[in-house]
């Protein structure tokens, strides 16, 4: 494991909510007791918990859309050995304590036999010791590598976040560029993102100059880019998502900070474009390759699994699927495969997970394995230009 990925720290306001979560729970609700779920009758149970409603609702309501969709498709073709998928999905209203609560209801009420979510890091880090502890597999689509660093039921299927600075730096390494500044989300997303940079970037000649951060919520960003134009960088890093680092990126122009850009994959949606209007234009971004599905080669074995879900996507909804989409779409590969090859019960379930191999999905080709559990490694993203409202494929 490289040294720059974290170890599980939870934030305080992470640690209330999972305590507040646990009040009132006995051992009897987080003793790996599989309970009724361990049966290979009645429905399969898998809940969800996603940014719906609040700051990471751009995350959330595609990744409803696409599992809401991909259950009534399963459904349609006789389920899971003949077994109907029932699909709980509840709203976190993007905080840590509602994805707490969200998931204790899923275990204590619903008795889902498998969990998806949560959209953003903080939430997912909220969800980690409860899953682990009531043994529930669960399959995060957020970024930040600690969220399964460590994890025995824990799984994701982002691409972890220290790939992606891999290839930001790798870039910006090449193009000669010494001094990095760095703007970021000062939630779980962020959390970390400095000390990475620094450590990789001393392998690189690079050197982290100034950090400046911002909530989600944010929406006015001068005294964060009047900071940054005043280092003197090489270039920025703008780490957020949508629409903050948008935002950000638009107050970064209008500023005249002038210098290049990267931004982090939390911007590969069209509501970046939203958000930023012209001034995203010039942004390089690592990211999966659904947003330059049109760029890809035939003989590319992710274009046909992509191609059929932006087809089914933008049928089903009236617009193409973001990233995040697709994120959740991989989680419901990941789980249902191995839930049609181990069934319900949770250590056979947990295991089949963990053998995932060679899977063909959306955020890339999957492989897990006890030591990684998100399956992805640089292979999986692309370097993405913002050229005229959309994303293409960036020559580097």
């Amino acid at each position: 494991m490289h040294r720059a990925q974290r170890r599980l720290l939870l934030p305080a306001a992470v640690a209330a909510s999972i305590a507040l979560a646990l009040t009132g729970c006995g051992a009897s609700n987080f003793g790996g007791d599989s309970g009724d779920s361990a049966s290979e009758e009645g429905p399969i149970k898998i809940g969800a918990v996603l940014d719906i409603t609040g700051v990471g609702a751009n995350l959330g309501v595609p990744e409803q859309n696409t599992l809401n969709m991909l259950a009534e498709q399963l459904n349609a073709e006789g389920g899971i050995d003949g077994r109907e998928v029932e699909l709980i999905i509840k709203d976190n209203q993007s905080t840590e304590d509602g994805a707490a609560k969200a998931t204790t209801q899923l275990i204590e009420n619903d008795d889902v036999d498998l969990i998806i979510g949560s959209s953003r890091t903080g939430p997912s880090l909220a969800m980690r010791p409860l899953v682990e502890a009531a043994q529930v597999p669960t399959i995060s689509v957020a970024a930040n590598a600690a969220i399964v660093d460590g994890s025995e039921w824990v799984f994701k299927t982002a691409q972890n976040d220290l790939v992606v600075l891999e290839r930001i730096l790798d870039d910006a390494a090449s193009k000669g560029y010494t001094k990095i500044a760095l703007v970021r989300d000062a939630t779980g997303f962020g959390e970390g993102i400095a000390d990475i940079i620094t450590e990789l970037g001393e392998e690189r000649g690079i050197t982290l100059t100034a950090t400046e951060s911002f909530e989600p919520s944010a929406t006015d960003f001068t005294a964060q880019m009047t900071n940054i134009r005043a280092a003197d960088a090489d270039a920025v890093i703008i780490w957020g998502i949508t629409p903050s680092a948008g935002l950000a990126q638009a107050a970064y122009v209008q500023l005249g900070v002038n210098k290049p850009v990267y931004q982090s994959h939390g911007v590969a949606n069209d509501a970046f474009f939203e958000a930023a209007g012209p001034a995203a234009d010039g942004v390089i971004a690592p990211m999966g390759r659904l947003l330059v599905a049109d760029e890809l080669s035939d003989d590319d074995p992710q274009k046909p699994v992509i191609d059929q879900f932006i087809a089914d996507y933008t049928e089903e909804f009236g617009s193409a699927p973001s990233s995040f989409a697709g994120h959740a779409y991989d989680a419901w590969l990941v789980g249902t495969k191995a839930l049609e090859s181990a069934g319900t019960e949770p250590q056979a379930l947990r295991d089949a997970i963990e053998s995932t191999a060679d899977l063909v999905g959306i955020s890339g080709i999957f492989t897990m394995t006890p030591e990684n559990h998100s399956g992805l490694t640089a292979d999986a993203l692309i370097m993405a230009l913002a050229e005229g409202g959309r994303w293409t494929l960036y020559e580097e």
